[in-house]
């Protein structure tokens, strides 16, 4: 919803975020999903997928740093990566700041990546160039299927939220979660952003959790609060066998926000969000698969 020079964002049926726009950089459609890329104060530049917000210049490090680091530390010695979505080229750039072989980012949406590397290039920061990097668009469920068996070390979601009908809503489920399982190393690790994990809608997250323990020997969740989302954000780690805290930190540089004490103090839990955990997850299936609302 657009009304002069606010934009509006639904977190639910009953709750809006509105955002006074400075400078309207791109608004339109790829093949797959509405788009805006947007200035907003404070936030900067900013991206919305379908209306809703994906990372904003002033905080996209913090959000970026803790989908991939947690995954990128538990692994032992993580050589091949494989990125489901992120368009923005953030996770990439996150991804090799480690001695990888190859990070693949296989992401369907070929117009949203290139919208992205011309107008949030400081996302990327380069990782676009890196002789490491191999791209593929096209859906990644079937490209991961695809994949040689137990090919990836780290396997990395980074997709938009599964509006009903939408893109990513079928990266989402059981079946899916069995095809990751499948690609991953004996000591792999899987990671994915899950949604909001504040006291009115942590659905996503607990729906994730319980879907990723029929599937995984390891799982938990994680959280950090991201100052452009205006919440707490929810992450769920799942590994074939390594523990979500490692032994040893390996050395990072450049990091803004992520550190091992960080690592640890998110995988402490607030009451409300161990309570979602316990109490309303369901398993979700390609027949019945979550859709967030819209």
């Amino acid at each position: 919803m657009n009304e002069g020079d606010w934009f509006s964002e639904t977190h639910t049926d009953d709750l809006l975020y509105s955002y006074r726009i400075e400078e309207r950089v791109f608004s339109g459609r790829t093949r797959f999903q509405k788009v805006d890329i947007l200035r907003i104060k404070p936030f900067g530049l900013t991206l919305f997928l379908d209306g809703k917000l994906q990372s904003a210049q002033v905080d996209e490090a913090v959000y970026h740093e803790c989908l991939v680091h947690p995954a990128m530390q538990i692994h032992p010695n993580p050589v091949r990566v494989f990125i489901a979505g992120g368009g923005e080229g953030a996770t990439l750039r996150e991804v090799l700041r480690y001695p990888v072989e190859e990070c693949i980012m296989c992401d369907i949406d070929r117009e949203l990546v290139e919208l992205c590397r011309e107008h949030l290039p400081s996302w990327s920061a380069g990782a676009f160039e890196d002789p490491r990097a191999r791209f593929v668009f096209a859906d990644a469920r079937a490209t991961l299927a695809d994949s040689p068996d137990k090919y990836y070390d780290v396997i990395v979601s980074d997709l938009p939220e599964p509006l009903e009908a939408g893109p990513a809503q079928m990266l989402y489920t059981k079946e899916f979660y069995e095809i990751v399982r499948e690609k991953l190393s004996d000591d792999g690790v899987f990671v994915a952003q899950v949604g909001s994990a504040d006291p009115v809608y942590p659905d996503l997250s607990a729906c994730v959790r319980a879907t990723l323990a029929q599937v995984f020997p390891v799982v938990g969740v994680y959280t950090a609060y991201i100052f452009s989302f205006q919440l707490l954000w929810a992450f769920a780690i799942a590994t074939m066998g390594p523990d979500l805290i490692p032994t040893v930190f390996k050395g990072v540089s450049g990091l803004s926000h992520y550190n091992p004490e960080i690592h640890k103090a998110m995988l402490v839990l607030p009451g409300h969000m161990r309570r979602a955990l316990s109490e309303k997850g369901r398993i979700l299936t390609d027949e019945n698969p979550f859709s967030w609302t819209a």
